[in-house]
Parts: C-alpha cells; sequence; structure tokens
C-alpha cells in the first residue's frame, strides 16, 4: 500500500536547473566573446578571462570565510563576472576590473546571503562602482580600426586612437557619426560588450527560445527609449530625422546589452509579465532621460539599479491575488 506524503509546493519540478540556466546565459554571450576578441584583439579576451576567474575565486574564497556551501558550481559567478567584463573598455587595467569583481560577488552578492538574496545585479553595481572609482579608464575607448600591439603586463595597448563612443559622438550636433552598419558589427568605439548589436542579438533570441528570458523586459526597455529619442527629435527636425535617431539610440551604447542580460536577471526584477513590463519601461524612460538631459552619454546600468531597487514594490503591485481572497479590515 502506497503512502501519500505530504510535502509542500511545488509538486512538479522540471529540468532546468540554476546551473543550466547559467549555463545557457554563458552560451548565448558566446557570440559577443567571439566578437570582442575579433574587433579587440587579446586584451579582451584576457579581460574577459580575468573578470570569470577572479568572480570564480572570490565567491569560493567568500563561501570558505562565511562557513558555507560552495556555491561556484552552479555557474552564476561565471555569469557575472562575464558579463561585467562585457561592459567595460578594453583598455581598462586588469586590477581595476578584479576591484570590479570584488564588489559584485563580495559586497552586492555574498554579504547579503548569496544567490536570490542580493538587492541588485552585481555585474551592474560593480560597473557603477568602477564608473565612479575611475571614471577616466572607465570613459577611454579605443577604435577597433586602429589597433596596433598590446602589452599583455601593465601598459595596456601601444598605440591606440582613443575616441568617443558613438553615443557622444551623435551630440550636440545631432550628427550621426557611427553608420548603423558599424554599431550592428560593431566596428566603433565602446565596452568589449556593446558595441556588436548583432551578436547580442543572438544571444538574447537564443535565451527567449530556450524560455530562459521573457521577451516583455527586453522588447518594453528597447522599445521606450526607441519611442522617447523620436519622439523628442521629430519635433523641429522631421519625421526621417526621429526615426533615425531613434534607431541610431537603440543600436549603441549598452541598450541591447542590458536590455536582454541584466534588466532580465530573475531575482532582481519582478515575477509577473505586467511586472516585466513595467520595469522594463522604467529602465527605458530613465536611460532616455540620463542620455538626453544628464551629464554622462549612458545610463542602462544608472537605470536598471534605480529599478532593482523598486522591484518589490512592482510586485506587491502586479502580483495577482488568489480567487476568492477578501482583505482583511484594519482594526483600531
Amino acid at each position: 500500500m502506497n503512502l501519500l506524503k505530504v510535502t509542500p509546493s511545488p509538486h512538479i519540478r522540471g529540468e532546468m536547473t540554476t546551473q543550466r540556466v547559467m549555463l545557457c546565459v554563458l552560451i548565448s554571450l558566446l557570440p559577443t566573446v567571439i566578437a570582442s576578441g575579433i574587433l579587440f584583439g587579446l586584451p579582451a579576451l584576457i579581460l574577459i578571462s580575468t573578470c570569470v576567474v577572479s568572480s570564480i575565486f572570490f565567491e569560493f574564497v567568500t563561501r570558505i570565510i562565511m562557513k558555507r556551501e560552495q556555491t561556484i558550481g552552479d555557474l552564476s559567478a561565471a555569469v557575472t563576472g562575464l558579463i561585467l567584463a562585457l561592459n567595460l573598455p578594453p583598455s581598462l587595467p586588469w586590477w581595476m576590473a578584479v576591484i570590479g569583481c570584488f564588489v559584485a560577488i563580495v559586497i552586492v552578492k555574498q554579504l547579503f546571503g548569496g544567490l536570490g538574496q542580493n538587492f541588485a545585479n552585481p555585474a551592474v553595481v560593480g560597473r557603477i562602482v568602477l564608473m565612479l572609482s575611475f571614471g577616466s579608464a572607465m570613459t577611454t575607448w579605443t577604435d577597433p580600426k586602429y589597433l596596433n600591439t598590446f602589452n599583455p603586463l601593465f601598459d595596456g595597448y601601444d598605440d591606440v586612437i582613443a575616441s568617443a563612443t558613438p553615443l557622444v559622438r551623435e551630440f550636440p550636433d545631432l550628427q550621426v557619426q557611427a553608420s548603423y552598419l558599424d554599431l550592428l558589427f560593431g566596428t566603433t568605439t565602446g565596452c568589449l560588450g556593446e558595441t556588436c548589436a548583432m551578436a547580442l542579438l543572438i544571444g538574447g533570441i537564443y535565451l527567449i527560445i530556450r524560455k530562459i528570458i521573457s521577451p516583455v523586459t527586453p522588447i518594453a526597455f528597447i522599445g521606450t527609449v526607441g519611442i522617447l529619442s523620436f519622439i523628442y527629435c521629430t519635433t523641429g527636425t522631421g519625421i526621417m530625422f526621429g526615426l533615425e535617431h531613434a534607431l541610431y539610440q537603440m543600436l549603441s551604447g549598452g541598450l541591447i546589452l542590458g536590455a536582454f542580460f541584466m534588466a532580465t536577471d530573475y531575482v532582481t526584477t519582478p515575477i509577473t509579465n505586467k511586472g516585466k513590463l513595467i520595469f522594463g519601461v522604467g529602465c527605458g524612460l530613465i536611460t532616455f532621460i540620463i542620455r538626453t538631459f544628464g551629464s554622462y552619454p549612458e545610463g542602462v546600468s544608472f537605470a536598471i539599479l534605480l529599478m532593482n531597487i523598486v522591484t518589490p514594490y512592482i510586485d506587491r503591485f502586479t502580483m495577482p491575488k488568489p480567487v476568492g481572497a477578501v482583505k482583511e479590515e484594519k482594526t483600531e
């Protein structure tokens, strides 16, 4: 006779574990890693390897110090390191990247309890801390068209043409300097993982097909930036220029990288589709405001961090109520 076992939900478990989810994310970022290596050469691969290894090392050591079960096997530390690396300029000194990994893994992730307990995306916070701490190094861009030789120890590139990113070059004269093909295939300046839009889109579509992420947030995020940019530039300049400007804004900077790989984090983003929509629109609105009116040319990381903070309130507002539930009356 079989005994009835009473256990808490979930009663049906899927095969998609945390490790498999993270592995899918790593696979989806392979096209971007390959594109970074082709465009920026050996330094890109060294910087990416440094961030991934450092993140795994910091998580390993922190779990030992905190006397907790090791979690490096779930691959989340590797994903954090890779995403952080793709948000860094190729000429950034390796030791600065290590500091960013320390902030992301130890301070943002492990000190808050580990995976599932962090209040914000670790890679986003790591990048922002580096931006605020090493502003000059984080805003020194190398043009892949003019790379010469590389010193892998300390000096970085021996002969580099430093340039502004496409977002900086577009203003204040509102003239598109980089072609759409440059933005699509990455032959322009920027962070390692944000220049080649084609590689990012391939990875993002892969995640949607595998049902790792929902398309709601990326579409809302990118679409909001595009619509607001179109409206802003259509007035006084014409519809055609508004369309060109909107497309330029959607393809340049870290918008696609942030929308597909950072704004879709399971832990720090809303659960419901309505919440994901609100989150994406909010990220797009803040990004547009910073890009258009702020002193920084890029606002994706700041937008995601600010929306991470309000995610619990979005979940509370959008969480469906159980059928037949009655709201408790307040008693004085």
